[in-house]
């Protein structure tokens, strides 16, 4: 007698993709309140922004290439537009948002086939190409809780993000990532940099919350096992220890590791972008391979490099590395010798 058989693998994680991609679009949500409160309602514009284009691009591709519209429930395009507008300044004009969401739509994702063929994180992709050809737009910030201090409503945001007067440009600036990185190439000192109103004993004022509601949200994700703790484990751990050696080394002329941690899109990166099933490493060793030179290419080019954050390239070049990886380090198969 036969009997039908499935493909491997025979046991379900019990989450299917829209699920999936749902629940880490939900888990952002920490992340976006606190960058709502620290930098006003242009965060929410881009998010809106970056879907619609998103959504957008994904059913128009979709009709071109004569397929379902069902990809456009997965949420995979919602979760890329969210990263991504996550990642511009809350003040960028409204092509910055377009631009990057139908980029990442087109040609991180669908170019290459759609979800799961893709071999880079789409919205880093489309991050790194804006930075590179607009480093003006995609560099200057709000100043924390500066937009509540000049009582700037939603209104005035929109017009800004829309219209790009010059009204508002006198309130952006750089992050504290870049202003600490461009300040001691000039040589001034550490303790000199802190003094300044937009830092705090742990990182720059807004950052940090930003931050650890990111990492909320992705220890809710690794406490609902959506995601694996190899890779964050080991990104924010190389990161560490690297900042660490060098601080201790030189407390004078390199950041505190909290500082590296608070900072820029650390978090974001660890726990959401670095994790990513598709352009990741799949092993349990190469997980850690992959998340520790992660965490080792932050530090390297945030110290030493021309960009002050560079989770983005960062996790660009270690997607050319996973299929390596995982290729050197798969498990032994059962029954087989080493």
């Amino acid at each position: 007698m036969r009997f039908a058989t499935s493909a491997p693998p025979h046991l379900g994680s019990g989450y299917s993709t829209p699920l999936l991609m749902r629940s880490v679009t939900l888990a952002l949500i920490p992340g976006l309140a606190a960058s709502l409160l620290w930098f006003g309602p242009g965060v929410l514009l881009q998010l809106l922004l970056c879907i619609v284009t998103a959504l957008g691009m994904e059913a128009l591709v979709l009709l071109l290439r004569r397929r379902s519209l069902r990809p456009l429930l997965d949420w995979s395009a919602i979760l890329t537009a969210s990263l991504l507008a996550l990642s511009i300044p809350p003040l960028a004009p409204w092509w910055i948002a377009v631009t990057g969401a139908a980029f990442a739509i087109l040609f991180g994702k669908q170019l290459y086939g759609g979800l799961g063929f893709n071999p880079f994180n789409p919205a880093m992709l489309a991050y790194a190409v804006l930075l590179v050809s607009f480093p003006r737009q995609m560099t200057h910030w709000a100043p924390p809780l500066a937009l509540a201090l000049q009582d700037a409503g939603w209104l005035d945001i929109w017009q800004q993000i829309i219209h790009h007067s010059d009204a508002m440009d006198a309130y952006t600036m750089a992050t504290p990532l870049d202003s600490m990185k461009t300040q001691l190439g000039q040589g001034r000192t550490l303790h000199v940099i802190q003094e300044d109103a937009i830092y705090s004993p742990l990182a720059g004022k807004g950052w940090q919350s930003v931050n650890l509601g990111f990492m909320l949200g992705g220890l809710w994700l690794w406490r609902h096992k959506l995601i694996g703790w190899q890779i964050p484990s080991a990104f924010l751990g190389s990161l560490t220890l690297l900042s660490m050696g060098f601080f201790v080394f030189a407390p004078g002329e390199y950041p505190t590791p909290l500082f590296h941690l608070l900072s820029g899109g650390t978090m974001l990166g660890a726990f959401f972008i670095a994790t990513d099933p598709v352009s990741a490493s799949t092993t349990p060793l190469g997980r850690l391979i992959y998340g520790a030179l992660i965490g080792c290419l932050v530090f390297i080019i945030r110290t030493f490099g021309g960009y002050p954050d560079a989770v983005a390239f960062s996790v660009l070049l270690m997607n050319l590395v996973a299929p390596t990886l995982d290729y050197y380090t798969q498990p032994r198969v059962y029954g087989k010798p080493r």
